[in-house]
């Protein structure tokens, strides 16, 4: 019996070990710096608009970006440094992040201040010397560099004077961008799906893929010296971080069941918010620190607002999509070396709003805003490519309110980050200003 309870646990040991040994773990330090060339040579001359363009794109910022820069050197490295369960998240945050410092094995790299190569972040040299990837599903950076003279892209018969050039099939399919935009928490728990979810929904069975959205096509030439050519890839990667690619994602239209009331009498209106434009869920990548929220509020003939609470639908989970102020994020506490820590404020939103969230949950089963904490998931409350949601708002009118044109708005607001958690981490409070995504409006009568 002892025998048969050692081979048992030999088997699952091992199992977690294979499991935490993440998809592109094995390339750390497979690399030199000197390996990789500098970005500001490629704009230097050749691909001077390609490189404005990234200058100016989160790609350039993955390391250097002031809620990275937080997350990762004040929760991330400390956490690392105290439990062994996630102690690969030291080297691999930067497996994406900045992928040349893992692959030179600098971990930690110095900070951002020390303009370091770390701060190179996701460069030009880093995508066009990717080949391929490892094993079956793209995740976990376990794209593979082989970084030289050779550079791969999306172009047959491109030449150019300062290196050679290979045409890659791989640089046109939507699996490089999975290999950094999935990914496992060492809890074996998606906690980055963007990929997935595009397989998954309507557009990549219609062929439609992650650089036609995110590098769109235009006339004009891959370099200075090059032919003009009718359909070149820019090198924009607006996402997320952008409010003029995040503004009108979705569409919403709200009405009543009735157009004129009394005080007193109850009015149900109905919302329905329609995701018109995302090949993947809305909001994706690190969908735990994301916010996205309906609210929906009445003004009357004579100026005085009043908000509207959302309907609850009793579904399981369903505490996590209505705005409340309960604390969570308790997990936070040990990196910050803070025992029996009570957490912050969870949403720092108008209480009773519609909320589309994936909650992340930590071993704890509370909410984390770690994401290499994450042991499990609450409800997905997120809104799927050209996926409609109906949120209903019931309301009693009120006794005191005016006689007239009541008008009624309904606003659907983003944020990248929970107000309460930048406030909290000391994170520049532009990273969580909410951006208006869309909005409707709709008018009922108050007769008295």
């Amino acid at each position: 019996m002892k025998k048969i309870f050692y081979f048992f646990w030999l088997f699952v040991s091992l199992t977690v070990y294979t499991q935490e040994k993440k998809a592109g773990d094995e390339a750390l330090g497979s690399r030199k710096y000197d390996d990789f060339e500098k970005p500001g040579v490629c704009g230097s001359s050749c691909h001077i608009d390609f490189y404005q363009q990234w200058k100016q794109a989160m790609m350039s910022q993955a390391y250097t970006h002031h809620w990275d820069e937080i997350e990762y050197f004040k929760l991330a490295v400390p956490h690392a440094e105290k439990d062994p369960k996630v102690a690969g998240v030291k080297a691999g945050c930067n497996g994406c992040h900045s992928p040349i410092a893992f692959l030179a094995g600098d971990v930690p790299p110095p900070k951002p201040e020390a303009n370091s190569r770390a701060n190179e972040s996701v460069s030009c040299d880093v995508c066009h010397t990717i080949t391929g990837f490892k094993g079956d599903i793209p995740y976990n950076f376990n794209y593979i560099s082989e970084p030289g003279k050779t550079k791969y892209g999306n172009r047959e018969g491109a030449v150019s004077p300062a290196h050679k050039t290979v045409y890659s099939q791989f640089h046109k399919t939507a699996e490089l961008c999975g290999t950094c935009h999935n990914e496992k928490s060492p809890y074996d728990v998606w906690v980055k799906s963007t990929h997935l979810e595009w397989k998954e929904g309507p557009y990549s069975k219609e062929g439609v893929k992650c650089q036609d959205c995110h590098m769109t096509f235009a006339k004009g030439s891959n370099a200075s010296m090059g032919p003009e050519l009718p359909d070149v890839a820019q090198h924009l990667f607006h996402g997320a971080h952008d409010p003029g690619k995040v503004r009108g994602v979705v569409e919403l239209r709200i009405h009543p069941d009735i157009r004129e009331v009394e005080p007193g009498e109850k009015v149900k209106f109905t919302c329905a918010i329609f995701n018109q434009k995302t090949g993947h869920k809305f909001p994706t990548g690190s969908a735990e620190e994301r916010l996205l929220w309906l609210h929906v509020e009445a003004k009357d003939s004579k100026g005085k607002t009043y908000h509207l609470k959302v309907d609850k639908k009793g579904f399981a989970g369903e505490e996590y999509t209505i705005a409340t102020n309960t604390l969570a994020y308790q997990d936070m506490g040990i990196p910050l070396n803070i025992p029996d820590f009570k957490g912050i404020q969870r949403d720092g939103v108008p209480e009773g709003d519609r909320i589309f969230r994936l909650p992340y949950l930590d071993p704890q089963g509370r909410m984390t805003i770690m994401q290499w904490n994450t042991a499990s998931h609450g409800v997905d409350y997120r809104i799927g490519p050209r996926e409609t949601k109906i949120e209903t708002f019931t309301w009693t009118i009120p006794g005191d309110i005016a006689p007239g044109n009541l008008t009624v708005r309904a606003t659907m607001y983003y944020q990248k980050l929970p107000g309460p958690v930048a406030e909290f981490l000391g994170v520049p409070m532009e990273e969580a200003e909410p951006i208006e995504v869309n909005f409707h409006e709709t008018t009922i009568n108050i007769v008295k």
